[in-house]
């Protein structure tokens, strides 16, 4: 998943800080976010963080934020690029410190008391970033400088930072009346406070649902290593000798598609389909016309015909037609291709003597099977050569390979729990990069999916300071004799996942406001580092069996590149289905009557979903579009990425693989810049054209 923003503020105008306070008591002296961390690398020192040094760290980190932007405000001198521009970006260290963990924890490994404030810092962050945003005096001086940009004598990355600092503030209304301003602060607020109590009760219905099985001939189907799984979950929720499956993909997907099941499998799609429907425990559909009420009288106070349009102002796509457009191209090759495998599937049930329709809890085990029959390719059989650290250590040889980069584990570098692991990352001269952190099992304070973030971006407005990089994963745990093993999707997860750490670690920004990126640019670099996962010389490198160390056979690695296009049309249609309704939603206007599961329908039967597949995300859990604000109306950049990707990495398929000169030009044209340079000139340069549309759908297999 793309990158989690810290919050509004921290991510849009990075904090100022002045020490301007009066003296802490004698609380405060113990708040570790007031010290000085002499941690190696200054990473955080979780151990001595409780939550209750949180708010009191915000309020102060609010503070010194503002008196900072008042200085800046009112200095008597004429504005300059780095009285103002810079000035802000220099500041904010406690604000920054103290968001990078905070937002970080509430994300994998929360509780009811961090989700209590964070709901009260969302409120406080909603109106600092309006004060700062709506400040007229500090509006003048940075506009002014824009007016006059191009006399300034700026280089590339001032001109760029100039411009991005503007738009924050003429997007957030900073030309707004008053009155207009005022209504403005009041949306945002609520819109923040929505869109976390959504993302509550994903999590809270995420892990309220539990199937327990008590007896071994529930089990009929399914491998070892995921009754292994579901036995630790169990035992981990306080039922040894049972085994649990949950509503985290992890557990779910190989479920459906290992269960002999039918009826097991019908319950556990279902549960996982309800979450956050109407009239639930967790009820999101309330929040989801709220949100999108709210959202669309933003957009109109600020000029802008819908959400949709005012998301995209910012990014590559520029207006959600072209949007639309690259969804429609895709998704119409992608149903058909589907149409074929569905007939492939319910013929397979035929020849099992069975009479029943194909339904959603059969495709994923239907697909195996058909799979297996097809390519000879079984996933349990595959499954035992993704060992978890050797996945992980492929992704390393992956970095050493291309760049020359070198990780080195470090045991006593403390960490928020005890599944994470820390890596040193060292240069090819032996130079220090970054901290790399691995946290890659489940557990009921981690929200699900994946994702990569910051601790601490890389800046050099004030000196150097080197990043602190988190991978976050739901892998399960293995059991026993046999390691966490990945299935072929987790391992490239792994990898994407990996690619953001990567893009992340070698930022060589100056301005710590441009290691923020346009959001339908983001995924880019992450899915090209996936090419690598499967390539056969990575796999005999990584892909070794847990018992025998034997290496993935070559057999088995034809078949999987054979296989490779096998089922797309079904995951091309689950992920182009919940894309083309993101865009719906906040294209569209909605009612206080608008039934949300009707509505949901009726948007897509409009494109024609067949009824054996259901969109991936479906409404009332659908975190990217209504848990927060970078993947609203936003959900279709991963395809565009892997657009970008796909024709990216077609240059190492020709030039070679690892192409030191290929894979320089990709550091310092897309890795190194990120938001400090236009998205589509960096793309340009890498590839010495415009993009093309033939690798993506010759990869998915969409080609006539």
């Amino acid at each position: 998943m793309k990158k989690i923003g810290r919050a509004a503020m921290a991510a849009a105008l990075m904090g100022l800080a002045l020490p301007m306070m009066a003296p802490m008591t004698t609380a405060e002296d113990n708040n570790p976010f007031f010290e000085e961390w002499t941690t190696p690398h200054g990473a955080p020192p979780f151990s001595n963080i409780e939550n209750a040094h949180y708010k009191p760290a915000f309020e102060r980190a609010f503070a010194e934020n503002r008196a900072e932007i008042n200085a800046i405000a009112n200095n008597p001198a004429a504005p300059t690029f780095e009285n103002t521009i810079a000035a802000l970006d220099k500041g904010g260290k406690l604000l920054n410190k103290v968001s990078g963990v905070f937002y970080n924890l509430t994300s994998s490994h929360s509780n009811d008391e961090m989700r209590a404030i964070q709901s009260e810092i969302s409120a406080m962050f909603s109106r600092h970033t309006n004060d700062t945003l709506f400040n007229k005096k500090l509006f003048d001086r940075v506009d002014a400088l824009y007016q006059k940009r191009d006399s300034l004598g700026l280089n590339a990355e001032q001109q760029r930072m100039l411009w991005r600092t503007h738009l924050d503030f003429t997007r957030a209304g900073a030309n707004l009346d008053e009155a207009a301003k005022a209504e403005l602060a009041k949306l945002n607020e609520e819109i923040s406070g929505l869109t976390i109590k959504f993302g509550q009760n994903v999590l809270a219905a995420t892990n309220a649902f539990e199937m327990v099985v008590d007896k071994e001939a529930d089990l009929a189907g399914l491998p070892d290593f995921v009754i292994a799984a579901a036995a630790s979950t169990a035992e981990d929720r306080g039922q040894p000798g049972k085994w649990m499956f949950t509503s985290t993909r992890s557990s779910f997907t190989p479920f459906m598609t290992f269960s002999t099941r039918r009826d097991l499998r019908e319950k556990m799609h279902k549960g996982y389909m309800a979450r956050g429907e109407k009239g639930s425990a967790h009820d999101n559909t309330g929040l989801v016309k709220q949100i999108l009420k709210a959202r669309q009288k933003r957009a109109e106070l600020l000029g802008y015909k819908n959400h949709a349009e005012f998301q995209m102002a910012d990014r590559m796509m520029g207006h959600p037609d072209r949007a639309f457009e690259l969804l429609n191209r895709i998704w119409a090759p992608a149903l058909e291709k589907a149409k074929e495998e569905r007939a492939m599937l319910q013929a397979m049930v035929r020849e099992e003597g069975h009479d029943f329709d194909l339904q959603p809890w059969d495709w994923w085990h239907y697909a195996e099977k058909v799979r297996k029959a097809k390519y000879d390719l079984d996933e349990q059989a595959v499954k035992p050569y993704f060992v978890l650290n050797n996945v992980r250590d492929g992704a390393f040889k992956t970095a050493n390979k291309l760049w020359g980069l070198t990780f080195k584990q470090r045991t006593d570098i403390d960490t928020y729990h005890e599944d994470v692991q820390v890596f040193e990352v060292y240069e090819k001269d032996g130079s220090y990069l970054g901290l790399f952190l691995a946290d890659y099992h489940p557990r009921a304070s981690k929200r699900g999916g994946a994702w990569n973030n910051s601790f601490r971006a890389q800046t050099k407005v004030d000196g150097k300071v080197t990043p602190i990089v988190v991978n976050v994963m739901s892998f399960p745990k293995g059991s026993g004799d046999v390691p966490p093993l990945l299935s072929a999707d987790n391992a490239s997860t792994l990898f994407h996942e990996f690619g953001h750490a990567m893009h992340t670690l070698m930022s060589e920004v100056t301005y710590g406001r441009l290691n923020s990126l346009a959001w339908d640019f983001v995924e880019f670099p992450s899915q090209i580092f996936e090419g690598w996962a499967f390539e056969p010389e990575m796999l005999r490198e990584y892909a070794k069996h847990y018992k025998t160390g034997e290496v993935l056979p070559e057999s088995m690695i034809e078949r999987m590149e054979a296989a490779s296009k096998f089922n797309q049309g079904f995951a091309t249609v689950e992920y182009v289905s919940a894309a083309l309704m993101d865009m719906m939603w906040h294209t569209r206007k909605i009612s206080d009557d608008t039934d949300v599961a009707a509505f949901e329908k009726s948007l897509l039967d409009e494109i024609g979903l067949i009824d054996e597949i259901v969109v991936r995300y479906r409404t009332p859990y659908f975190n990217h579009a209504f848990g927060g604000a970078a993947y609203a109306a936003g959900y279709y950049t991963y395809l565009w990425s892997e657009v970008l990707s796909a024709d990216a990495y077609a240059t190492f398929s020709e030039e070679g693989l690892f192409n030191q000169e290929v894979a320089a030009r990709l550091r310092t044209s897309i890795l190194e810049p990120r938001g400090a340079r236009d998205p589509m000139e960096m793309f340009e340069e890498f590839k010495g054209r415009p993009y093309k549309l033939d690798a993506i759908l010759e990869a998915r297999g969409l080609t006539d």
